[in-house]
C-alpha cells in the first residue's frame, strides 16, 4: 500500500478546458534539427528534461499525430501535440475531509464516483474546501493507513480528475488512481472513444429530434463567467454535441447528448445558442419562460418546478471507456435524481391535464 503522501502525489490532475490537449506547437519553417525533449525544453516554462522524457515516454506527446521517442529530431512545420498539463502550479493546501462520496466501482487504478448535484468538483477561488477532492483525499488517507489527512505542496500533487463536470450538474466521474491510469484515461478522452450520455430538460422542442450541434466554444467576449459559441469558427475551440428528444412536451423537452469533446459548459451553452437552454439554467437564460403562456397560473406552475429543481437541469447519466489494467470495456449507469425526476414528471402531468381540457 502507498503511503499517503506517495499517493497523492499521484493523485490529483484537473483537466484544462479542452481535450487534454495542453499545448499544440507548429514548428518554424527554419527551424534546424534539434532534439525533441530539448526543443520543449526551450519553450515549456518551469518543467525539467526528466519530466518531459517521461511525458514523451507514457506517448502523451504526439508529432504529427505519431508516438515518437525523445531523440526524435524536430523538423521544419512538424506539429506537437502535449496532451499532459506541464504547466508549473501554484502552491496550495489539499485538506482531506470527511466527506460522504457515493462510490459505485473501486479497484486499485479508478474510482467511479457519483456526484450530486451543489457538490464542487475541486477547490478553486471561494470553494477551498468541502469539495469532492478534499472528500478523495480523506478516503485515500484511509485506504492507505495514513493518520494526516492533509497534503501541503505544489499543485502537481492533487488527485487524477480525468474530467469534471459543472457543481450543479449530477453523475458519474471516473477518477484515476495512479499516473498509468490517468495517462490511459487521457488518451482516450483524447481520442474521443470515452462514451458520455448527459440527460437534460430544455426548454422548448428541439428540431430536427435527433442532430448534432457544432460551434466554437470560448470565454464570453464581455463576461468571463460565461462560455459563448463562435459561429465564425475563427474563435474557441471545436466542439461537438450529439442529441436526441426522448420526450417532447411542448413547453419542454428531455433530451439524451452525447459529447463528441468536452469544453467547459458545452452541453449548456450549444443548447442554449440553439434557442433550447436547460431548465432554470441562470447562467444561460434558462431560468425564465421561454415557452408557454403569459397566464399567471402557468407562471406559478413553471416558478414551483424551479423550486423544485434550484440548478440547471443536467443529469451525467452514463460513463463507459476501457478500463486501463483490464483493456475491457466496462460501462456505469445511473438513474436520474430525484429533482429531474420530479420536475419531468410534473411537466408530464400538467400536460396531460392540457390535453384532457381540449
Amino acid at each position: 500500500m502507498l503511503t499517503f503522501v506517495a499517493l497523492l502525489s499521484k493523485f490529483i490532475k484537473v483537466e484544462k478546458e479542452g481535450l487534454h490537449e495542453h499545448y499544440h506547437i507548429v514548428v518554424d519553417p527554419k527551424q534546424l534539427p534539434m532534439r525533441l525533449d530539448k526543443f520543449l525544453l526551450e519553450r515549456i516554462e518551469k518543467v525539467s528534461r526528466s519530466f518531459i522524457q517521461n511525458t514523451i515516454a507514457d506517448e502523451n506527446i504526439l508529432i504529427n499525430d505519431k508516438v515518437v521517442k525523445s531523440s526524435y529530431k524536430v523538423r521544419p512545420n512538424d506539429v506537437i501535440r502535449v496532451l499532459s498539463d506541464m504547466e508549473p502550479r501554484r502552491k496550495m493546501e489539499v485538506k482531506g475531509q470527511d466527506i460522504a462520496l457515493d462510490i459505485r466501482y473501486e479497484d486499485d487504478d479508478i474510482l467511479v464516483i457519483y456526484k450530486p448535484p451543489g457538490l464542487v468538483v475541486h477547490p478553486g477561488v471561494g470553494n477551498h474546501d468541502g469539495t469532492l477532492v478534499n472528500g478523495l483525499v480523506y478516503h485515500l488517507a484511509k485506504q492507505s493507513n495514513d493518520a494526516l489527512p492533509i497534503l501541503e505542496g505544489n499543485d502537481s500533487t492533487r488527485p487524477c480528475l480525468v474530467h469534471r463536470i459543472d457543481k450543479d450538474t449530477s453523475g458519474l466521474l471516473v477518477v484515476a488512481k495512479n499516473d498509468y491510469a490517468m495517462n490511459h484515461l487521457a488518451k482516450q478522452f483524447f481520442d474521443h472513444s470515452i462514451e458520455r450520455e448527459y440527460i437534460a430538460l430544455v426548454w422548448g422542442s428541439p428540431e430536427p429530434e435527433k442532430g448534432t450541434i457544432e460551434g466554437n466554444i470560448g470565454r464570453h467576449p464581455t463576461d468571463r463567467f460565461r462560455m459563448h459559441v463562435f459561429k465564425d469558427g475563427e474563435e474557441g475551440k471545436h466542439a461537438v454535441t450529439h442529441y436526441e428528444v426522448l420526450e417532447s412536451m411542448y413547453y419542454v423537452s428531455v433530451i439524451k447528448c452525447k459529447l463528441e469533446t468536452g469544453r467547459t459548459h458545452q452541453i449548456r451553452v450549444h443548447l442554449s445558442s440553439n434557442n433550447h437552454p436547460l431548465f432554470n439554467d441562470s447562467k444561460y437564460d434558462g431560468n425564465r419562460i421561454r415557452k408557454g403562456t403569459v397566464f399567471s397560473r402557468y407562471k406559478q406552475f413553471v416558478k414551483n418546478g424551479f423550486d423544485l429543481l434550484p440548478r440547471h437541469a443536467l443529469h451525467a447519466k452514463s460513463l463507459g471507456f476501457i478500463h486501463p489494467r483490464t483493456n475491457e470495456k466496462v460501462i456505469f449507469d445511473t438513474e436520474l435524481p430525484e429533482d429531474m425526476a420530479l420536475v419531468i414528471q410534473k411537466w408530464r402531468d400538467y400536460v396531460t391535464h392540457q390535453k384532457s381540457k381540449q
